[in-house]
């Protein structure tokens, strides 16, 4: 059985990892565990290297191409993907729709209220919500909404989660009423003069291939955002495939590591789906597989550590709580990805990917990042990707 975070053979120390040595068979030192400071996974980005605004076009987004076992990184555009990729590589991405998550409201008073819709709770009409003023909606206080809708806080849970009963007009559910009455909710290092969401984040954050049937996320599948149509076409008629899965991002893909080690970080909970065709084409690797995106990679590695190996069993609907740092391996070859915020898990999680069963890509995604910022490539949602071959 493959565990995260455990070395099933010695290795090369990297500063900032302590490994705690379990003795084996006739005291052999078999297994190493590794404990890892956050601090590896931190470095400096000037502020004006995150996109405010994505590229003119989709898939003009400049694209880092970088080559396991090398130390050297290519540059060319997201444009030139299906001549970068391997012959007929299967491409799975995730095609959630993002949800206008952040309603407006006020209380009785007239005070404003902001509300960001999380995940659905136990009954249609209650949603987990972060509110704000949060500390001045208690439990039992209510706030009024556009449309004759009232909503009322019933439950205080940790990290500022509220459980939110939304009373609305007859015949719309929670979801109807957010697309009638919400807003694209952007991450917050997006900054917005007027404090809101405009016409151009309507239409880019979200992508090209979304599902609307899907619209469950609260936050873009980013890698997917520099997917045009056209780019698909090129993709097909070079022999390359698509295929779709579903994991509905949460807010927890913005929170930092703020736990001094890796291994106390509380991993955040995603709802995931894969349907059968999909599940059918990850088992067969005759042909390279790429995950497009983290949510993407996120997604297969919570179903095959669970199930094994995809068999003829049909789709797999599950929750993925999986946390991956080095040393990890991986049921895909490829990926692509954008740029992630320090002290991130998703940091984490692209360093192992870097370098399978291995700590040293800690080092190295760091120093490609460097690179990165040199050659002013632009980072976080609207910016730039990494493509790992």
């Amino acid at each position: 059985m493959q565990l995260l975070g455990v070395i099933t053979k010695p290795g090369r120390i990297t500063s900032g990892i302590q490994r705690n040595l379990a003795p084996g068979p006739g005291g052999a030192q078999s297994c190493l565990l590794a404990v890892m400071d956050s601090s590896l996974f931190d470095y400096d980005l000037p502020s004006e290297r995150i996109a405010q605004v994505p590229a003119d076009r989709r898939d003009a987004s400049r694209l880092l191409v970088v080559r396991r076992g090398s130390s050297k990184a290519e540059d060319a555009l997201f444009s030139d993907l299906p001549e970068l990729l391997p012959a007929r590589t299967r491409l799975f991405r995730n095609d959630v729709a993002v949800l206008r998550a952040r309603l407006f409201g006020r209380k009785e008073t007239g005070a404003q209220v902001e509300c960001l819709l999380l995940a659905p709770g136990d009954d249609s009409t209650r949603w987990w919500c972060l509110l704000r003023p949060g500390r001045r909606l208690p439990v039992g206080s209510s706030f009024l909404l556009e449309g004759t809708a009232r909503a009322t806080v019933v439950e205080k849970a940790d990290e500022g989660r509220a459980l939110v009963d939304f009373d609305l007009p007859a015949g719309i559910d929670v979801t109807s009423y957010a697309t009638a009455h919400g807003e694209v909710p952007l991450p917050p290092y997006i900054r917005r003069e007027s404090g809101h969401a405009g016409a151009l984040d309507e239409s880019r954050y979200q992508t090209t291939f979304a599902d609307y049937s899907h619209k469950n996320a609260v936050a873009a599948p980013t890698a997917g955002l520099h997917f045009t149509p056209e780019l698909d076409a090129r993709l097909l008629a070079k022999g390359h495939e698509i295929r779709p899965l579903t994991l509905n991002v949460g807010i927890g893909t913005f929170k930092p590591i703020q736990t001094a080690t890796v291994e106390a970080h509380k991993m955040h909970e995603e709802r995931y789906h894969i349907p059968a065709a999909t599940l059918a084409v990850l088992a067969d690797a005759t042909h390279p597989r790429l995950a497009v995106g983290t949510t993407s990679l996120r997604s297969i590695e919570d179903f095959w550590r669970k199930n094994g190996r995809p068999g003829p069993d049909g789709a797999y609907s599950g929750a993925a709580d999986i946390y991956i740092y080095p040393p990890a391996n991986f049921h895909v070859e490829h990926m692509v990805t954008n740029f992630h915020l320090p002290k991130s898990t998703l940091l984490c999680l692209v360093s192992a990917f870097l370098t399978p069963g291995s700590t040293d890509g800690i080092k190295q995604l760091l120093e490609f990042y460097r690179g990165a910022i040199e050659k002013k490539y632009r980072f976080f949602s609207y910016g730039d990707a990494m493509l790992i071959l």
